[in-house]
């Protein structure tokens, strides 16, 4: 009875390994692509909008339920749509900027040199390019 009980643990342990193995192939492939497709510029795009509207939006609807409670000369549903705006930029300019890192972190920093394979190419061919 102990056998069986661990074979069944091994193969729920060999299962999960499996399984995280898969989805560690899946995150590295997708860190690695460098050059995303249509759909992943236009969920951007959406990404960055939804960012934007939605606290826009909260804004004009606190807004407008405090101009019907407490009527003012001021227009609290547009003061608070400006504001939603802004916190909504900020929010996004804040998503892009960690999504920036995150990505810089993938590629190693080339300082500007060419890579080493290249620099020696030019010494192998005995080319000075007069000096």
């Amino acid at each position: 009875m102990d056998e069986t009980n661990e074979t069944l643990h091994q193969s729920e342990q060999a299962e999960i390994e499996r399984q995280v193995a898969a989805k560690e192939k899946r995150k590295l492939k997708a860190q690695s692509e460098k050059n995303h497709s249509i759909w992943f510029g236009l969920g951007m795009m959406g990404l960055i909008g939804w960012s934007v509207a939605v606290p826009a939006l909260i804004g004009v609807a606190i807004g407008l339920w405090i101009d019907s409670q407490w009527p003012s000369d001021y227009s609290w549903g547009l003061m608070l749509l400006i504001l939603g705006i802004a916190i909504g930029c900020l929010n996004a300019w804040n998503w892009l900027q960690k999504e920036g890192r995150s990505e810089g972190r993938r590629e190693p920093p080339t300082g500007g040199h060419a890579p080493p394979e290249v620099q020696s190419s030019d010494h192998a061919t005995g080319d000075d390019h007069g000096k």
